[in-house]
């Protein structure tokens, strides 16, 4: 069974009761991965979510720690300085914004089939990986 990879705006549209149907369809996706106990994630992604959710979604540190503490069920890419260099070259050779390079990176590294962003074009593929919008 191969993992599916979640980027920072699913989590963070998961937890903002204020995004209308966004937020309908994030709780559904990330509820499907954690039934099926395949969702992927990455200590960028966290990192972000964290940030975000204490800044403009006003939540306390505790309850963001809380959110980030719930994914340690997850398939979790910590990437290291070979990681960077991979990311490098991707950045380079796909013409990708660095951040997403370091999130397409870890979604291949962790051997994932699926990335749910809305940073990219639905459909769009990276080798094995393909891209789903889980909002379209």
């Amino acid at each position: 069974m191969s993992v599916e990879f979640i980027d920072t705006n699913v989590l963070v549209y998961a937890h903002d009761g204020g995004a209308g149907v966004k937020h309908s369809k994030a709780v559904d996706l990330l509820t499907r991965l954690f039934e099926e106990q395949n969702g992927a994630i990455s200590v960028q992604v966290l990192s972000e979510f964290y940030v975000v959710a204490t800044r403009k979604l006003g939540m306390r540190a505790q309850e963001a720690e809380s959110v980030v503490a719930d994914m340690r069920s997850w398939t979790i890419h910590r990437p290291d300085l070979t990681d960077l260099i991979r990311t490098s070259q991707f950045h380079i050779r796909h013409k990708v914004g660095w951040w997403d390079s370091v999130i397409v990176n870890s979604a291949v590294q962790l051997g994932c089939d699926t990335l749910w962003s809305e940073d990219f074009s639905d459909g769009r593929r990276f080798g094995t990986i393909t891209v789903r919008n889980p909002f379209s």
